[in-house]
């Protein structure tokens, strides 16, 4: 099977070459832990959740390694413990939000159903790997220490006669671009523009550590090279596969390879660079002002963790995705399809018209379509593809009683009013049967009546 997957960085689908078949690694960013995660944040976790399967469903599940890391040091997480904790000190009411909010991005993306990541790292159990990447990048001279902060220079960088790349090559921007199109932090103590901070000293009562290159004062890591420690830590200096969501490029991916290539000479740091596109709410940027930012965690109090998965991936991962109300409930009627047929049959080799699709840069949305082909033509191999993206994780009974749990439906009550109506039919009072019929109706119940009886389900 030859997998093709679109490399930011050259612009161009290529074929996946790993670099060991029996190691396949892959490095996406994940979460900053300060809140319940957003529908926008859902979409990386989903997409690189399909491509670690299909992986594993090429490779071997022993033969693909899956980082996804935890940022648990960050301006936004020492807000949110200031503002609910006011009564503890900063570091234990830190301790107290991410853990909380670890929780809850867990049990969100569980539901969602998504396999945990190989490895999941936190940020501050990787103090010492940012320490020492920054060490080579002073002693290299692409950092320098200014005013107890230790900045990197996109300058020396370009102007090393090496085999480095050049800084600004995976965003396709120049350094002019760069400042002109970033929010730049002005500061007198940095060289030029572009720098960015690789450490810079804690303010009284932050989380902090001993600081790198003999600063004496403590202080705490920048924000991108927490990625690049943790990256080198569990996949090595140069792995396969970096993704991510597509606002990822710049800074942040462009600043990992800077950091990563410079502190290890290397001339990459992944082989494949993936992005994921944007997500809007019913055609409108999500943002709170909008008053329509929605979370994970508010969505599956709704509609089953499956139907917003379908929901994603009915879109091309690199197109754009327009989230909207009508597209969740076609996309929970087709589930309520796919149990009803699928669910409680023995699954097949999943089918290869899924299958190639999926080699073709993660067309999910052919992929869905195949999908639909198959429900008539082999139903274990539909039950197998369905499994392969992450589907078909109850039983078709466990999930229709989850849909009349939540509907507030009493499924004796149901019983009890279809038997009725099956005994007026055999009487032929159609006036009665007409009636129980709307009464159901009313309930949320849809009723189906066939050769071999009466079924019914609870409407979407």
């Amino acid at each position: 099977m030859e997998l093709r997957l679109y490399d930011t960085l050259s612009r161009e689908k290529r074929t996946f070459v790993p670099i060991d078949a029996k190691d396949v690694r892959m490095y996406v960013c994940g979460p900053t832990v300060y809140d319940f995660a957003h529908i926008g944040n859902a979409r990386p976790v989903i997409v690189f959740d399909v491509l670690f399967r299909l992986l594993r469903h090429i490779y071997g599940e022993a033969h693909v390694k899956y980082v996804r890391n935890i940022t648990d040091v960050d301006d936004k997480i020492n807000d949110r413990a200031a503002r609910d904790f006011p009564g503890l000190p900063l570091n234990e009411a830190i301790r107290k939000v991410t853990e909380q909010t670890g929780a809850q991005f867990h049990a969100d993306v569980d539901a969602l159903g998504c396999l945990r990541p190989s490895v999941e790292p936190r940020a501050t159990e990787h103090i010492g790997e940012m320490r020492e990447i920054i060490e080579r990048l002073v002693k290299g001279g692409f950092a320098y220490v200014a005013e107890d902060h230790v900045l990197f220079s996109p300058q020396a960088m370009n102007a090393a006669n090496s085999s480095l790349p050049r800084y600004g090559a995976l965003s396709k921007r120049s350094l002019d671009e760069m400042i002109a199109g970033a929010r730049v932090d002005v500061a007198p103590y940095k060289r030029d523009a572009t720098d960015f901070v690789l450490w810079k000293p804690s303010k009284p009562g932050e989380p902090s550590w001993p600081s790198p290159a003999g600063i004496a004062v403590e202080g705490r890591p920048g924000w991108h090279v927490e990625c690049s420690a943790m990256a080198w830590k569990h996949l090595g200096e140069h792995f396969d596969i970096h993704g991510g969501g597509i606002d990822l490029v710049f800074p942040h991916h462009e600043n990992e390879v800077a950091q990563t290539c410079c502190a290890f000479h290397r001339e990459r740091m992944a082989n494949y660079w993936m992005h994921n596109g944007f997500l809007q709410v019913e055609s409108e940027k999500m943002s709170k002002s909008l008053g329509n930012f929605i979370t994970i965690h508010e969505l599956l109090k709704d509609w089953p963790g499956e139907v917003l998965r379908l929901n994603m991936l009915k879109t091309h991962y690199r197109s754009p995705i327009d989230w909207t109300l009508k597209s969740l409930e076609e996309s929970a009627k087709t589930l309520d399809d796919w149990y009803r047929v699928a669910a409680d049959v023995a699954p097949g080799e999943p089918a290869a018209s899924v299958v190639e699709p999926l080699l073709d840069d993660l067309n999910t949305s052919l992929a869905i379509a195949a999908l639909h082909s198959l429900r008539a033509t082999d139903v274990p191999a539909l039950a197998g593809a369905l499994r392969l993206l992450g589907f078909l994780s109850e039983t078709a009974a466990q999930w229709e009683g989850r849909k009349q749990q939540a509907s507030g439906v009493d499924a004796g009550e149901v019983e009890r009013l279809i038997a009725e109506r099956t005994a007026a039919r055999t009487r032929k009072d159609f006036g009665e049967s007409d009636r129980i019929r709307d009464l159901l109706a009313a309930m949320g119940v849809v009723i189906k009546d066939s050769k071999e009886g009466t079924t019914w389900e609870i409407a979407r």
